[in-house]
């Protein structure tokens, strides 16, 4: 009996085991649907540029639901840092991938850039006679940005700049991204606080644990999509010199746009302007006014190929111009994304690596400070009843919990009834 007894316990502990083990590894065992379906609700209502995506994402993806911890988020956000290419779009291809493997990294992409691209080819189709670019309620969506990035900020700080070391690089690499806005600045920020990590940062024990990120990527399909990068960046504009086709020369110059632009967001529209202005595509006003609209949709920038696509003087235009323009613009960051991922999954495990990973972290948490103030808070803070309903949306969020999406809805209607009563 006591034999019995004793297979029987070790049967349930096994059990108990498995379970356990079950639920760790299910933050890596998702379906592509489910993150769809929450990439979607994060296109449809992630408003306020790439930065406030990094806070839409951190509720979303590590605080919420739990799919990244904290320092696997940082690192994310540390090596789409590096990358050229859509920032914020990378960080959630890459969550799509640790979530539900490569197809997940697609439809993470896929719905968050679809809405801001359906709603800007609609745009170039017709509905430039409305004028949003001083609506109260785009306002708002400003409003709620310094409110999400806020959030993020704060969060991210707890865990990746807990000691004062740490602080220290923070706060100092925010004084430097102010003090020099441009997008190289930032990626020598990044590495100045990695060698300050590397060398004042020792590893400790019980730091955080680490999320794998390549998932399902072999070592020979990320070296393949290395290789294809450069074969593609480099062969498109002799293929474009031996084959004059206008289908060709879209694709080179977005794709080249989309391989040549680090720090992603409003960095981009002086390369995007050279290269469908300069050879006569658009006009300077029909760039202009979709860059106004793209300004009132949420999810990347980025999507700002599509309404160029579709706004093409010459085929491909429409709706056709639209896919090329917008598939070119992102493809380099999935041949990027999975080619670098693997290499960088084993290196931030290195001890001296996960030394300067901690200041690179650190860093990033300077970096959205400092976008806290300048572009968000210039942007959006203009009178002290937006300072106001910025505050009572931080609030929402983090005293109450509300969801992200129901606070954008509020925030936006908010600045819309303060803009009436303020004209009776």
């Amino acid at each position: 009996m006591d034999h019995l007894e004793e297979s029987a316990n070790s049967a349930e502990a096994t059990s108990s085991d498995v379970e356990a083990q079950d639920e760790t590894q299910l933050p890596g065992q998702g379906s592509p649907f489910e993150v769809l379906w929450v990439a979607l609700r994060l296109g449809l209502t992630s408003f306020g540029g790439p930065i406030a995506h990094l806070g839409y994402f951190h509720d979303e993806y590590v605080v919420r639901r739990k799919w990244l911890n904290e320092e696997t988020y940082a690192d994310v956000v540390a090596l789409c840092q590096f990358l050229p290419g859509p920032a914020s779009s990378q960080v959630g291809i890459i969550v799509g991938i640790v979530r539900a493997g490569l197809l997940g990294g697609f439809f993470a992409w896929l719905a968050f850039t679809l809405p801001s691209a359906i709603a800007l080819v609609l745009f170039a189709y017709g509905v430039q006679e409305f004028d949003v670019g001083d609506a109260a309620w785009l306002h708002g969506l400003k409003v709620v940005a310094v409110a999400v990035v806020a959030q993020a900020v704060w969060g991210m700080s707890r865990n990746l700049a807990p000691d004062r070391e740490r602080a220290t690089i923070a706060i100092l690499a925010a004084v430097a991204a102010l003090a020099w806005q441009t997008a190289i600045g930032q990626v020598l920020i990044i590495v100045v606080a990695g060698l300050v990590g590397w060398r004042l940062l020792p590893t400790s024990p019980s730091h955080g644990e680490h999320t794998s990120l390549s998932t399902g990527i072999r070592p020979w399909l990320a070296i393949t999509a290395l290789v294809l990068f450069f074969a593609v960046l480099g062969g498109l504009p002799l293929a474009r010199q031996l084959e004059p086709s206008q289908w060709l020369a879209v694709f080179d110059s977005f794709f080249r746009v989309g391989s040549l632009v680090f720090g992603g967001g409003h960095v981009v529209l002086p390369l995007l302007q050279s290269e469908v202005v300069g050879p006569g595509w658009l006009t300077n006003q029909q760039f202009i006014a979709g860059y106004g609209a793209a300004q009132a949709v949420p999810g990347p920038l980025f999507t700002f190929s599509a309404y160029l696509g579709a706004m093409m003087q010459a085929p491909p235009n429409g709706v056709a111009g639209a896919a090329l323009a917008l598939a070119a613009v992102f493809l380099p960051s999935f041949f990027l994304v999975i080619g670098v991922l693997p290499f960088w999954d084993v290196l931030r495990t290195r001890s001296a690596l996960q030394s300067a990973v901690r200041g690179i972290n650190a860093a990033v948490v300077g970096l959205l400070l400092a976008a806290l103030y300048r572009p968000i808070w210039t942007n959006a803070i203009e009178s002290p009843s937006d300072f106001g309903l910025a505050t009572v949306a931080l609030g929402l969020l983090m005293l109450w919990k509300w969801p992200p999406w129901l606070v954008v809805v509020l925030t936006a209607g908010g600045s819309t009834a303060l803009a009436f009563l303020a004209g009776l």
